[in-house]
């Protein structure tokens, strides 16, 4: 009775090891990461912050227009 169980305990060990590490398990390609909502999406991030950039950028710019201009009235009068 003990060489049938430890004969069963053989074959399910046999078996498990198998499952884990069998030939299906060899040429698994790994799967892109699922993108679950804008903040996973780094194409989607990269946008965001070039048009932050450039929002900003565009503020700064009409800011300084606008200190040039006003620097130039005051050297008219």
């Amino acid at each position: 009775m003990g060489r049938v169980l430890i004969l069963v305990l053989i074959v399910v060990a046999i078996y498990l090891v198998w499952k884990a590490f069998g030939p299906q398990t060899w040429n698994r390609t790994p799967q892109a990461p699922e993108i679950k909502g804008p903040d996973d999406d780094e194409e989607f991030l990269w946008e965001l912050e070039k048009k932050h950039f450039k929002e900003m950028r565009a503020r700064q710019e009409a800011e300084e227009a606008e200190r040039e201009r006003r620097r130039r009235e005051g050297k008219e009068r």
